[in-house]
């Protein structure tokens, strides 16, 4: 009954089974529970249904500090689908996700990720993310902007890993960043059986990593930031340049280099009634014998939004998103005051060899239109649908594109 019915309840503490945080002095917590129907879908994975029901627990300052939601899907391609995502905030500068999925075919999904900033008068930051996945709706093109549609391969990546990070805080807008990232990849047959399997297409001469591979890396970042808010930000700007160096002698594939630049910027209109939101993104990987999905990937939910994920691979790319983020109303549903917005967008990008040899006919110009419900301010659910060459793309999932 519970699962089904949309409420507002304030229930004793020690009545309630859900892993709290936020709340040590109160005797009642104040639990909403939302039902949500579940219509997803991708140009990869298909159409997705299901249901799903999110409890969320409030503290004192009727913040969500507690966000439980249990969901089944349905998928032709994976079969059914059980998930249990957990989002935990015990105070502002900290943050815990939990995400546990498994489907009867292929695909699972298994991730915790943590995030801490309260150490050294909150001028260190540390983030850790573990993971353990396969994605049997994974596929390969070949290389290059003008990789074939009919050249279409699936596969299934199954992958364990981690990345961790340590961040210090220089002044009040500068950060710099060291980091290690592991990831252990398996490639084996996908789910799509109408579609060949990226095997017996391609090789491992052509393609390096179709057999697997392993990635060690280290990673330096110099950042940059005024944004007003790291999760639902309204105004500032953000800029980062990252370099990371894969080497055989840490356990890497390969050796090779990644070079990586970012900025963003925020301008808000009309006491931020409209915010006009930019990225501009580069990335170039440089070795020899690298990793095909180690190398400069566009296409899907953060990059070309009319593409499923890493439709386009090459060398370097070149990216620019531009969005404007409008707030249609706020609106109190069973108690959680909610922004809505909608947010008309435009991708542009392509992949490429090298930046100097970047052609105005390899770019993809993918229009489209988002629709976002904000709980400030740490939640964000959104409905991106973008247009490609290859057709429409749909994708759902939790917080902003970038």
């Amino acid at each position: 009954m519970v699962l089904l019915a949309g409420c507002t309840s304030y229930i004793p503490r020690k009545n309630l089974l859900l892993p709290l945080t936020g709340n040590a002095a109160d005797d009642k917590i104040k639990l909403v529970t939302i039902p949500l129907p579940v219509i997803a879908s991708s140009p990869n994975e298909g159409i997705t249904s299901g249901a799903l029901t999110a409890f969320l627990a409030h503290n004192r300052k009727d913040e969500v500090t507690t966000l439980v939601a249990p969901q089944v899907t349905y998928n032709d391609n994976f079969g059914v689908t059980a998930s249990l995502y957990g989002a935990f905030y015990p105070t502002p500068e900290r943050s815990i996700e939990t995400n546990l999925s498994q489907s009867a075919k292929v695909n699972h999904d298994y991730e915790f990720r943590v995030r801490d900033t309260s150490l050294l008068s909150n001028k260190l930051e540390l983030n850790g993310f573990i993971f353990k996945l396969s994605d049997g709706s994974s596929r390969f093109f070949g290389f290059n902007a003008n990789s074939s549609q009919q050249m279409e391969t699936n596969y299934a990546n199954d992958e364990l890993g981690y990345t961790i990070s340590a961040g210090y805080q220089i002044g009040p807008h500068y950060q710099i960043t060291v980091g290690d990232r592991f990831r252990d990849v398996n490639i084996r047959p996908g789910a799509f059986e109408r579609l060949p399997y990226i095997k017996d297409k391609f090789s491992l001469a052509t393609v390096p990593g179709i057999d697997g591979f392993t990635t060690h890396a280290m990673r330096i970042s110099l950042l940059y930031s005024t944004l007003d808010n790291r999760e639902t930000p309204t105004y500032g700007g953000y800029a980062r340049f990252t370099f990371e160096p894969t080497l055989m002698a840490l356990g890497g594939a390969a050796d090779y280099r990644h070079y990586e630049v970012e900025t963003k910027g925020f301008i808000p209109l009309d006491n931020a009634r409209y915010i006009s939101v930019f990225r501009l993104m580069y990335n170039q990987t440089l070795g020899a014998d690298v990793p095909f999905l180690e190398q400069s990937i566009l296409g899907g939910e953060s990059s070309l939004r009319g593409f499923g994920r890493n439709r386009f691979i090459d060398n370097s790319f070149l990216l620019c998103n531009l969005e404007e983020r409008i707030l249609l109303f706020r609106w109190e549903v069973f108690g959680v005051t909610a922004d809505w917005e909608v947010a008309p967008f435009i991708d542009l990008g392509a992949v490429m060899e090298s930046l100097d040899k970047a052609k105005s006919s390899d770019f993809e110009l993918n229009p489209g239109v988002g629709f976002r419900a904000i709980v400030r301010p740490n939640i964000i659910g959104r409905v991106d649908v973008g247009v490609g060459k290859d057709g429409p793309a749909v994708f759902v999932g939790l917080g902003y594109p970038f």
